[in-house]
């Protein structure tokens, strides 16, 4: 966690720069303790918590300056310390060994919000993306803003009930706590959108993208997945992200 100089430090030049504070509220609406998780990517500063535990119906706000690129935040589950101390968790685990992630991102299957949080109350980007799988439902939702796409987006359908097996996660009771991407579990280039297939159109839709986007309309379901996927506002808004919508 930043200490106070640092904190201070960051606030006092997104002041001098005019850049805006936005509010993302999470919340917890499965019914069962969740373990968020952020990171901003591209060597940008941590945010002021990069990990904690949140209990059922439980809400916490995190402010975050912007400009803020490549943000993520996503949900852990079955998390525990072991007799060393170490925490880990069964789906989306972050790898620190601690409940704060510390800049290190989860480990896929998971469901990630991704935020580009701009300043000066400009556009910002946002999206539910499937393209690293599933490990629970989500939605966002501005508060705030404008724009013909600022409106709520989410996989609120839990995907895990329809995992194929060849890319289901199963728990120790075995049940699917997960569901992997095509590409996580078989590394093609077809679904990972790699070699032939990375130039923009050359990367069609799988019969297991269609799973996830059959599941889940709004999100993005593999990399080249972007006309029905990303959302935006302009005008400073809030976001409320719901786990288990």
């Amino acid at each position: 966690m930043m200490n106070t100089q640092v904190i201070f430090c960051l606030t006092l030049a997104l002041v001098v720069s005019g850049a805006h504070m936005a509010t993302i509220s999470i919340t917890n609406n499965c019914p069962y303790t969740i373990w968020p998780g952020t990171l901003t990517g591209g060597g940008g500063a941590q945010l002021s918590t990069t990990g904690f535990e949140l209990g059922s119906t439980q809400t916490r706000s995190i402010d975050v300056g912007s400009p803020w690129t490549s943000g993520l935040v996503w949900a852990r589950t079955q998390c525990s310390t072991d007799a060393s101390g170490r925490f880990t968790c069964q789906t989306a685990n972050c790898g620190s060994g601690q409940v704060t992630c510390n800049g290190v991102g989860a480990a896929p299957p998971v469901s990630l919000v991704e935020f580009t949080i701009a300043a000066n109350n400009g556009q910002d980007f946002y999206d539910v993306s499937l393209v690293d799988g599933f490990n629970l439902p989500v939605s966002v939702t501005p508060q705030g803003g404008s724009g013909p796409t600022c409106t709520t987006t989410s996989c609120s359908t839990n995907v895990n009930g329809v995992c194929p097996s060849e890319l289901a996660v199963k728990g120790s009771d075995g049940s699917t706590i997960a569901c992997k991407s095509a590409c996580g579990a078989f590394n093609q280039p077809q679904f990972c959108c790699t070699g032939e297939f990375e130039p923009r159109g050359a990367c069609p839709p799988t019969s297991y993208s269609k799973i996830f986007k059959d599941q889940c309309p709004q999100a993005y379901s593999y990399p080249q997945d972007d006309p029905s996927s990303t959302f935006s506002c302009t005008g400073g808004a809030n976001y409320a992200i719901t786990f288990c919508p």
